[in-house]
């Protein structure tokens, strides 16, 4: 008479042999994105307060890649976005968000005067050389996140601060920015910095 044994597979010891081969893979697949991350460094962000309310300052590191220079010097308008958010933390409920800023900053180069040009709403400055132009790109000062009258930001009071800097691929022309998808030379990003931040009491004018 035949006999049938059945064939019992140890589930459990073979997902934990396919988890195992995963976590080995796990650096090297991260390791493209790793890379790519924190091209642009977020350095002394500090909030003072002004005549006209809470304002910012922050410098910048970075540098644009040989493609990145040539694109510009072709008449290609590189789009670079400073994004600002500020949080208070509530125990009972989500944090609550109390100021969120963007400001767009715009970098071109102009054959006919030769000169390199950064524009940020109706502001224009002009500059004989790139270096010039990128040394003013990454000084971010007196940048005004709040106004006088704003009530949502309390002197004295514990906040959130969240800042970083990107070149915005979305502003590029149609065929640069499918050339920029999985691109390094064209991912120009800093990691969100994040710090603590007691807003300063305004003194008052003698």
């Amino acid at each position: 008479m035949a006999s049938i044994t059945a064939c019992s597979t140890n589930l459990p010891e073979r997902a934990t042999r396919r988890l195992r081969r995963w976590l080995l893979l796990l650096p090297f697949l991260l390791a493209p994105l790793l890379a790519w991350a924190a091209e642009i460094e977020v350095v002394n962000p500090q909030i003072v307060y002004g005549e006209d309310g809470y304002a910012l300052s922050a410098d910048f590191r970075f540098e644009l890649r040989p493609r990145l220079e040539e694109a510009v010097a072709r008449g290609v308008v590189l789009t670079f976005v400073v994004d600002f958010e500020m949080t208070r933390e509530r125990w009972y409920w989500f944090d609550e968000k109390v100021a969120a800023r963007s400001q767009t900053t715009s970098l071109s180069y102009h054959a006919l005067t030769r000169q390199y040009r950064l524009s940020s709403g109706g502001l224009h400055q002009s500059f004989a050389t790139l270096g010039e132009a990128l040394a003013v790109l990454s000084r971010l000062r007196n940048w005004p996140i709040s106004d006088g009258g704003d009530l949502s930001l309390r002197p004295g009071e514990t906040y959130q601060a969240a800042l970083r800097m990107r070149l915005d691929i979305n502003q590029l022309p149609r065929p640069f920015q499918i050339s920029a998808l999985g691109n390094r030379d064209w991912n120009l990003v800093s990691d969100w910095k994040t710090w603590t931040v007691s807003l300063p009491v305004p003194t008052e004018a003698p």
